[in-house]
């Protein structure tokens, strides 16, 4: 599984770095990305956490 960010609809509002660091940061233009590598089983549940905590639905685990 990876995890992803639509930059075109991220607001850059930093929940899913509260809800999952292990996996998503914030940019030098202050919008979300996802860390590129397969997610390991460990952090799974907190980055489909992050995904469901979206404001805009613009994370999605696959």
């Amino acid at each position: 599984m990876k995890a992803f960010v639509d930059k075109d609809i991220c607001i850059g509002c930093g929940a899913c770095t509260g809800i999952c660091p292990e996996v998503f940061d914030m940019d030098d233009d202050g919008l979300a990305v996802a860390k590129s590598e397969e997610l390991t089983a460990d952090v799974v549940d907190s980055a489909i956490e992050a995904q469901e905590g979206c404001p805009v639905c613009a994370i999605s685990v696959d």
